[in-house]
């Protein structure tokens, strides 16, 4: 009787971590968006699963602990980190409609690390991450996230920066940032982290401002010591600067 939300990782399961992998051994039912269950299923077929489309997390969530409640175990499944824009919350939240169950968070590697890597090693020193969708959040309130975290000289990790409802938030989000970086901060997107097709750039803010992306890219908006080292994007973390 108990629900295991489980990250598999920004890809196709070459991210997926040890734990998580014993944690889908272990289960009865794998739950989730229909796209996640499509990457776990050739690992697992003997498994049943439980998957919806898009916008039917509660849903999601509910049929999990519901299946839970009769006596399986279930695992509910992410992309990225299960607790980074995923349904760990969630599960929380919906379990306390219910019975009480027993519930284990397992962290993945999510897109900001995965991201990271490709490009180089921009998170090295403070970073804040940000979600452009207002699907959720005002887009007031997002205004004010990337405004204090330019004023803060934050590394800034971008997710959800374009959809055909949101063609323009990255290049709004950009003239918010531009008000306090300058305009050759180094940044960089990757696109289909740990996928087939997988690609990174890097490019300065003026130039990622009229950059067009998608749902599929992460991005990266550096701070005033990010610089690019062996064509890779670097922030230094200051051990060199010490002088020591």
């Amino acid at each position: 009787m108990k629900v295991t939300v489980i990250g598999l990782g920004p890809g196709g399961g070459a991210d997926l971590t040890g734990r998580a992998r014993a944690a889908l051994e272990g289960c009865d039912l794998i739950v989730g968006y229909t796209a996640y269950i499509e990457l776990v299923r050739p690992d697992f077929p003997e498994k049943a699963v439980l998957s919806t489309g898009m916008r039917r997390e509660v849903d999601r969530c509910r049929a999990a602990v519901e299946a839970a409640l009769t006596g399986k175990d279930v695992a509910v499944v992410c992309s990225g980190d299960s607790g980074v824009y995923g349904m760990a919350g969630l599960i929380y939240e919906v379990a306390q409609e219910y019975d009480p169950i027993e519930i284990e968070v397992v962290p993945g590697i999510t897109a900001a690390c995965g991201g990271a890597a490709v490009l180089g090693a921009p998170l090295t020193h403070d970073f804040a991450v940000i979600s452009l969708s207002d699907l959720l959040t005002p887009w007031e309130k997002i205004e004010k996230r990337l405004s204090a975290a330019a004023q803060a000289d934050f590394v800034i990790c971008l997710y959800n920066p374009s959809s055909k409802s949101r063609p323009d938030y990255l290049r709004r989000a950009c003239d918010i940032l531009l008000r306090e970086k300058a305009p050759d901060t180094v940044c960089g997107t990757v696109r289909n982290i740990g996928r087939e097709g997988e690609e990174g750039q890097l490019l300065t803010l003026a130039q990622l401002r009229d950059t067009q992306v998608d749902m599929f890219t992460t991005v990266f908006i550096g701070n005033s010591q990010t610089k690019v080292l062996s064509g890779k994007m670097v922030t230094p973390r200051g051990y060199l600067q010490r002088g020591e």
